[in-house]
């Protein structure tokens, strides 16, 4: 299938958000921009059918309205629209698995810093197989560190969270692929605690933290030595920070374009699954979050 960038509509503010981001992605990119919405079939009760027939319509002109939009704005994209059939999480899961990357809005929780990530959203971070990215109305609603939808606060550069223990390429991959587009600044962040086993040694004797720190550092280091190569120009700041690495990357995300964080790619049977850091980040971080999978 042809490349593109794919955004999950409906009629929200976040995601004409998720739209205008959506747009910059897939200009950088160079790949069409494909806006899909999901008519929840079958009907039910609470979705009559007389109901359905005017969603339908009010769906296709937002479709239509929105794409227009996307082309005054960027000229020369190439903008498709589709009206989807099914349930929501399983048509725009299967939409994000054919695309490069799919962007999808997200609810601020009023005026604390948050994400309302409903059901729909939540299954297709936790299931899609290809990176999501979730955009909030008034952050950096057309790109990293660009805030020209009305984001005064918008912040710059690409925060990028790893665990040096481990691999994890298709997520620098994406990152670096990011910052080298957009010409921003990649700061990776590392966050480690000292194990159990060191019990107050480490808190009591200098030595020792700062010898556990040492070797965060060196370890981040090689992890990062191979990208640094392949992206020359990407100005990159590396980041071993003792704590909680939930705490860091939100903490590092309120001056951010854009957060970066992976999920392991494995099947839960309680359904979509997101690690602690992924979950505490999408809900926290004021900055667009883009969840890349990851074996």
């Amino acid at each position: 299938m042809t490349p593109h960038v794919t955004v999950g509509m409906d009629e929200s503010p976040e995601s004409l958000a998720a739209a205008l981001w959506a747009a910059e992605e897939a200009s950088l990119l160079d790949v069409p921009l494909h806006l899909i919405h999901v008519e929840e079939w079958p009907v039910t009760a609470e979705v009559p059918v007389l109901s359905a027939e005017s969603l339908v319509e009010r769906y296709e002109t937002l479709l239509r309205a929105t794409a227009d939009r996307v082309r005054d704005d960027r000229s020369g994209l190439d903008v498709t629209t589709e009206m989807a059939r099914g349930r929501a999480p399983a048509e725009l899961t299967a939409a994000a698995n054919e695309a490069e990357v799919t962007v999808l809005g997200s609810r601020g929780l009023g005026g604390v810093v948050g994400f309302l990530i409903g059901s729909v959203s939540l299954a297709v971070v936790g299931r899609a197989r290809r990176p999501v990215v979730l955009v909030r109305s008034g952050s950096a609603s057309s790109g990293a560190g660009s805030g020209d939808a009305g984001s005064g606060d918008a912040g710059s550069g690409i925060v990028l969270g790893v665990d040096i223990e481990q691999p994890c390429d298709p997520l620098l991959a994406f990152a670096f692929g990011e910052a080298a587009r957009r010409d921003e600044e990649l700061r990776i962040v590392h966050s480690w605690s000292p194990s159990p086993a060191y019990g107050y040694t480490a808190i009591l004797d200098p030595g020792v933290g700062s010898g556990l720190g040492r070797k965060a550092t060196e370890g981040l280091g090689e992890m990062v030595r191979p990208w640094r190569s392949k992206f020359p120009a990407v100005r990159v700041t590396e980041q071993a920070v003792v704590g909680p690495a939930a705490a860091a990357l939100v903490d590092a995300s309120r001056s951010a374009g854009l957060l970066v964080v992976g999920r392991r790619s494995r099947r839960s049977p309680v359904g979509p699954h997101l690690g602690h850091v992924a979950h505490a980040v999408i809900h926290h971080s004021p900055a667009p979050v883009a969840v890349v999978p990851f074996e």
